[in-house]
C-alpha cells in the first residue's frame, strides 16, 4: 500500500476525550473514529489489526477442534426468559421490540441462542464432545463507557461453547480453551496471566480470566511473580490428551494469581515476599465451566449410553477481541506511539522516501516495494511529497515494527538504513539485504 492512497487520518494533537494511552493513540493513528458513546467506527489501520486478531483466534481455535458458526446480533427475549437469566444484565442489555411487539434484545452472550441450536440437531451422546463458537459484535449498555475500545459498549468477541456428556468431559473442555488461549495470547505477543475470578452472571463454579498487566487495567490483581516467567512457547500439544491439557492447567495455574473479587490475603501471604505482587490487570478472555445451568431449563438433553436422557455439561469461553487491541498498545508503545509486535502489525515494514521525486530514490523504493511483495508481504511505502520528519513521525505514531528509510545519500553508498521500532536501532544494509532480513523475521511468525 502506497500512503498517497490509503486512508490513513492521523491527529497531531492529542484528543482531550482521551484519558489512556490505547484511546489516545487508537484516535491519534487513525484507527477509530466515534460514532456514539462507547461505540466506534473502524477504519482501515484499525481494522487492518482487528482482523489480523480474528485470523489468529479462528487459527487457534481451529487447532484445538472447535467450529466456527455464525450467531445473529439480535436474540429473542424468549430464549432469556426460558433460562430466566432475562433480568440478570439489568440495564446493561438493550432491549427492544420489533414491528410485531416481540421483545427483542441485542446480544451480550449467546449461552441460550447457542443451547437452542444444540437441543434442535443434538440428540445422541454419540455426537459428542461438541465445540461451537463464533466471533461477532456484542453490546453492553455500560453507564460510563470509557477508555475507547477497552470498556466500549459495543465489541468484538469470541465466544465458544462447549457441550460435554459428563462433568469430566466438560472439565477437559475447560482446559483446552485454556491451552488454547495461551498459544493465542503469545502469538499476539502478548503475556496474559490466568487467573482465578469471579464468574459474575454467567454463572458457575470453574472460572479463570487472562489479564494482561498494565498500569491502566480496570482490575486490581494479586499474583505470585513467578508467573510471569511462564512462557508457552513452540510446543505442541495433542488436545485430544486430557494427560496433557491437564498439565499445562496446572504448569499456568499453581502460582498465585487472582483478581480483586477472588482474593485470599491468608493465601498470598504464603508466597515469599519478594515475590508478592500486586499491580492492574487488563482483562482479555475468560473461560468458564458452570454444568447444566443452562442445558436443565432449556431441555438441552441427549440420551446417554443406558438410553436415559442426560442433560448436558457445558461451558463458555470468551476473547475480547477489539478489547485485545487496546491491551496490546497499553502493554507495547512510547511517547512516540504505537509498537506492534510482529504478529500483529497492520503492514510488516515501512518504507521511507527521504526525497519523493527524486529518479533514484523514486526507483530504489519501487523496487524495495516489489522485492516484498513478492515475498508474500506487506510494505506501506510512504510516498507523499512530506518532509522527513513529518514521515518519521507518522511511522512511529502507527507503530509498524521495522521501517527501511531510503535517501539519495545512502544510495550513492548502495545502502538504505533498516531501524527497529522497538529497540530504535538502526543498521545501513544494501536494499537486497535489507529485504532479506526482514523476510528472514516473519519467516517464523504463524
Amino acid at each position: 500500500m502506497r500512503l498517497s492512497r490509503y486512508f490513513l487520518p492521523v491527529l497531531k494533537e492529542n484528543p482531550s476525550e482521551a484519558q489512556i494511552v490505547s484511546h489516545r493513540l487508537m484516535l491519534r493513528a487513525g484507527m477509530i473514529k466515534q460514532a456514539a458513546a462507547g461505540i466506534y467506527s473502524w477504519l482501515p489501520l484499525g481494522f487492518k489489526v482487528l482482523r489480523k486478531l480474528e485470523n489468529i483466534v479462528h487459527e487457534e481455535q481451529a487447532r484445538a477442534g472447535h467450529i466456527a458458526i455464525q450467531m445473529p446480533i439480535l436474540q429473542s427475549a424468549d430464549l432469556w426468559r426460558e433460562s430466566g437469566r432475562y433480568d440478570d444484565y439489568g440495564q446493561e442489555m438493550l432491549r427492544m421490540q420489533d414491528r410485531h411487539g416481540r421483545d427483542m434484545l441485542y446480544t451480550p452472550t449467546a449461552e441460550e441462542l447457542v443451547t437452542d441450536i444444540f437441543r434442535g440437531h443434538v440428540s445422541s451422546y454419540k455426537d459428542l464432545p461438541l465445540t461451537l463458537y463464533q466471533i461477532q459484535w456484542k453490546f453492553r449498555d455500560e453507564i460510563r463507557p470509557r477508555f475507547g475500545v477497552m470498556r466500549g459498549r459495543e465489541f468484538y468477541m469470541k465466544d465458544g461453547y462447549n457441550f460435554d456428556l459428563t462433568k469430566e468431559d466438560a472439565l477437559h473442555a475447560y482446559n483446552r480453551h485454556l491451552v488454547s488461549y495461551l498459544r493465542t495470547y503469545e502469538r499476539m505477543g502478548l503475556q496474559a496471566i490466568p487467573m482465578r475470578a469471579d464468574s459474575g452472571p454467567i454463572g458457575g463454579d470453574d472460572t479463570h480470566e487472562f489479564l494482561v498487566l498494565a498500569d491502566t487495567g480496570e482490575s486490581e490483581v494479586f499474583y505470585d511473580s513467578a508467573v510471569t516467567d511462564l512462557t508457552f512457547g513452540d510446543r505442541e500439544i495433542d488436545y485430544d490428551s486430557r494427560d496433557q491439557c491437564q498439565a499445562i492447567l496446572e504448569e499456568f495455574t499453581s502460582k498465585y494469581a487472582r483478581t480483586d473479587e477472588t482474593h485470599d490475603e491468608a493465601l498470598f501471604n504464603q508466597i515469599p515476599e519478594e515475590r508478592r505482587r500486586v499491580a492492574r490487570g487488563i482483562e482479555v478472555g475468560q473461560i468458564f465451566y458452570f454444568g447444566t445451568k443452562y442445558s436443565e431449563p432449556l431441555g438441552a438433553t441427549v440420551q446417554g449410553p443406558d438410553g436415559k436422557p442426560v442433560p448436558v455439561h457445558m461451558g463458555s469461553h470468551g476473547i475480547g477481541v477489539s478489547r485485545l487491541i487496546g491491551a496490546i498498545i497499553e502493554a507495547s508503545h512510547d511517547d512516540k506511539g504505537i509498537i506492534w509486535p510482529e504478529g500483529v502489525t497492520p503492514f510488516h515494514c515501512g518504507i521511507v522516501n527521504l526525497k519523493q521525486g527524486d529518479e533514484e530514490a523514486d526507483a530504489a523504493c519501487d523496487k524495495l516495494y516489489a522485492a516484498l511483495t513478492a515475498l508474500g508481504l506487506e510494505p506501506l511505502y510512504d510516498d507523499r511529497k512530506e518532509r522527513a520528519g513529518g514521515k518519521f513521525a507518522t511511522m512511529d505514531l502507527i507503530g509498524l515494527p521495522w521501517r527501511i528509510t531510503v535517501g539519495p545519500r545512502g544510495l550513492k553508498n548502495g545502502v538504505v538504513e533498516l531501524t527497529c521500532r522497538r529497540t530504535g536501532e538502526s543498521e545501513e544494509l544494501s536494499p537486497e539485504a535489507a529485504v532479506t532480513k526482514i523476510a528472514e523475521i516473519y519467516e517464523g511468525i504463524a
